[in-house]
C-alpha cells in the first residue's frame, strides 16, 4: 500500500468517526508511522495539518446539520464541542464568518467525501496564505474564504483585505494559461486580473508543488443566476451575450499558447459511450449527434475561448464588465463560450418542477445567442450547430461528474438537466 492510500484510509476513518474524539496519535498508530513522519505525509497529501483537517470536517458537517433544522447546541455537542461558545469560536477562526453569517449568506450543502485519487485537492490554510503574503508585504491583511452562489467554497482563491485576491495553482500549465491570456487581454485594452509582482519582482511564488499569485480584486460583483430570472430577463440574457461576443473578438486576437480541443471527438468517443444509456438519449437524437453534428463540426470557426464562463466568472459593475479565471482556456469552437454560459445558468438554477423557469431559461439562452451574434456575427453553420454544442457540453460534464464522488450531487442535477434538454431539444433550435 502506498503512502497516498494510507492517508486515504485515514480520511475515510475520520469521515466515519467525526462524532467521536479522534487523535493524531491514533491515526499514526493505525498507519504504522511515527507521529513526526505521519504529520509530514498527511500535510503533503492533504495540504493542512491533521488536527485542523479533523476540526474543519466536524465544523462543515455541523453547519450542514444546523442548516437542516437541527438544534445548534445539540449539533455542537454531538461533534465534540463542549459549549456553543466553543463551537462559535472554532467556526469563526476556521472560516472567518460566524455560523449565523455563514448560514445567511449561502446555501449549505452536505460536505463531499475527499478522495485523493480523484485528482487535485487544494487545502491551503489561512496560516499558509499569510506566510505567502509576506512576499508582497501583505501578511497583516485580513484573509477571507470565497464562496460561490450555491454555497461551495473556493478551494484555490482567497480575498486579501478589500483589494486583492490570492490564487493557488497546482498545475503550471493552468497558471501560465491564466497569466498569458490575462496579459494579452490587457494589451488589447480590457481589464484583466494580471499578477501583481512581489517585492522581489516575481509574478508567482512557488511553495512545494503549489504556485501562488496575487491579483487586484475585480471591480464589480459576479453575476448572480437568481437575478437573471427577475424583471427583464430577456434583456439580461442579451447583455451577457453581447459582452461574451466582445470577449470572443478580443480572444481571437489574443497571443497565447493553449491546448487544441475537439469537442465533437470528446462527445462521440468519450461521453456518449459512457452516459448515453444513463441519460436515456433517444436513438434519433443520438444519430444526429454522430452524423449531422459531425458534418457541421469541421465548418465551425475555432479560436481561443475562455472555456469556463459560469456566471461567477462574469463580473458586472455599473458601467463596466470583466471576466476572470482563464486557467482552463483552450482552442475550441468559438460558440462554446456562449453555449457554456447558457448551460451554466440552467445548471445553477435547475428545478425540474418549475416549468416557468424552464420557459424563462429558453428565452435567456436564445437572447445570449442573439446578443453574441450582434457583436460577433454567427455563420449559418454555427447557428445550426449551437443546440448540439449545448448538448455536447452537458454530456461531457455528466461524464466528468459521474466519475468523482466529489461531484455526486452535481452529477445528479446535470443528469436530470441533460435529460430535459434531450426531451426539449427542438426548443433549442434557432432557425
Amino acid at each position: 500500500m502506498n503512502n497516498l492510500d494510507i492517508i486515504q484510509n485515514s480520511l475515510d476513518y475520520i469521515e466515519a468517526n467525526l462524532k467521536t474524539e479522534i487523535t493524531a496519535e491514533e491515526l499514526a498508530y493505525h498507519a504504522n508511522f511515527s507521529m513526526f513522519h505521519y504529520y509530514r505525509l498527511f500535510q503533503k497529501a492533504v495540504g493542512m495539518p491533521v488536527m485542523q483537517y479533523i476540526v474543519r470536517r466536524k465544523l462543515l458537517y455541523a453547519i450542514y446539520e444546523i442548516s437542516c433544522g437541527n438544534k445548534v447546541i445539540d449539533v455542537a455537542l454531538a461533534y465534540g464541542f463542549d459549549t456553543y461558545a466553543g463551537f462559535y469560536k472554532a467556526f469563526k477562526r476556521e472560516f472567518g464568518y460566524t455560523p449565523k453569517q455563514f448560514l445567511k449568506s449561502r446555501t449549505v450543502n452536505k460536505p463531499y467525501k475527499i478522495n485523493l485519487s480523484e485528482g487535485e485537492h487544494i487545502m491551503v490554510t489561512h496560516k499558509k496564505i499569510r506566510e505567502i503574503l509576506k512576499n508582497w508585504n501583505l501578511d497583516r491583511e485580513s484573509i477571507t474564504d470565497i464562496f460561490y452562489e450555491r454555497g461551495e467554497k473556493s478551494e484555490n482563491s482567497f480575498y486579501v483585505g478589500d483589494n486583492y485576491i490570492n490564487r493557488v495553482f497546482v498545475n503550471s500549465d493552468s497558471l501560465n494559461n491564466h497569466i498569458n491570456i490575462s496579459k494579452s487581454l490587457e494589451n488589447l485594452g480590457l481589464y484583466a486580473a494580471i499578477p501583481i509582482k512581489t517585492t522581489k519582482g516575481k509574478e508567482t511564488v512557488e511553495d512545494g508543488q503549489l504556485y501562488f499569485i496575487l491579483t487586484e480584486r475585480s471591480r464589480g460583483v459576479p453575476v448572480k443566476v437568481a437575478d437573471l430570472y427577475e424583471d427583464d430577463y430577456k434583456a439580461k440574457g442579451r447583455f451577457i451575450g453581447e459582452i461574451i461576443g466582445q470577449l470572443s473578438l478580443a480572444l481571437k486576437k489574443a497571443d497565447a499558447a493553449v491546448n487544441d480541443v475537439n469537442i465533437y471527438d470528446a462527445v462521440k468517443n468519450l461521453a456518449l459511450p459512457k452516459v448515453k444509456d444513463v441519460i436515456g438519449i433517444p436513438e434519433n437524437l443520438y444519430r444526429n449527434i454522430i452524423e449531422y453534428f459531425g458534418t457541421l463540426y469541421g465548418k465551425l470557426p475555432k479560436q481561443i475561448i475562455h472555456r469556463d464562463l459560469n456566471p461567477g466568472n462574469i463580473i458586472a459593475a455599473k458601467d463596466e464588465w470583466s471576466f476572470i479565471d482563464f486557467d482552463l482556456s483552450e482552442r475550441n469552437v468559438r460558440i462554446f463560450d456562449p453555449c457554456y454560459a447558457a448551460t451554466a445558468i440552467l445548471s445553477e438554477s435547475f428545478d425540474e418542477n418549475d416549468k416557468e423557469k424552464f420557459y424563462k431559461w429558453i428565452e435567456i439562452y436564445k437572447n445570449i445567442i442573439y446578443g453574441f451574434d450582434s457583436v460577433a456575427k454567427l455563420s449559418n453553420d454555427e447557428i445550426k450547430a449551437i443546440p448540439y454544442v449545448i448538448l455536447s457540453i452537458q454530456l461531457i460534464c455528466c461524464t466528468c461528474f459521474s466519475e468523482k464522488e466529489k461531484y455526486k450531487s452535481v452529477f445528479n442535477v446535470n443528469k436530470k438537466m441533460t435529460k430535459w434538454i434531450c426531451d426539449n431539444f427542438d426548443k433549442l433550435m434557432l432557425e
